[in-house]
């Protein structure tokens, strides 16, 4: 069965602090639905129209699972917390198998 992954690119966050209420909340809920983090705001090379600020990979054991994580109670939750000072580009995705 293919994996599930959730990709967030922040393109902009003025307030870095601000996203800890945030992670607080939203790192107990995904690991709670499977999730495993790949990575997380480590460095990026980017290249073309790519951003070198913060990406996040999480993945899951299936694109359902990614999905229900998402549509979670504790995750929407967590959701309410992201501040509003932060830009993020959201995707569930399907890997290969």
């Amino acid at each position: 069965m293919a994996k599930g992954y959730w990709v967030s690119v922040y393109p902009a966050i003025s307030d870095p602090e601000r996203l800890t209420a945030y992670n607080e909340l939203a790192r107990p809920a995904v690991q709670a639905a499977g999730g495993r983090t790949l990575s997380r705001g480590s460095r990026v090379v980017a290249h073309e129209a790519g951003i070198t600020q913060r990406v996040v990979l999480i993945e899951f054991d299936s694109l359902e699972h990614a999905v229900a994580a998402y549509e979670s109670e504790a995750y929407q939750k967590a959701l309410v917390a992201l501040p509003d000072g932060v830009e993020r580009d959201f995707r569930i995705i399907e890997g290969i198998d």
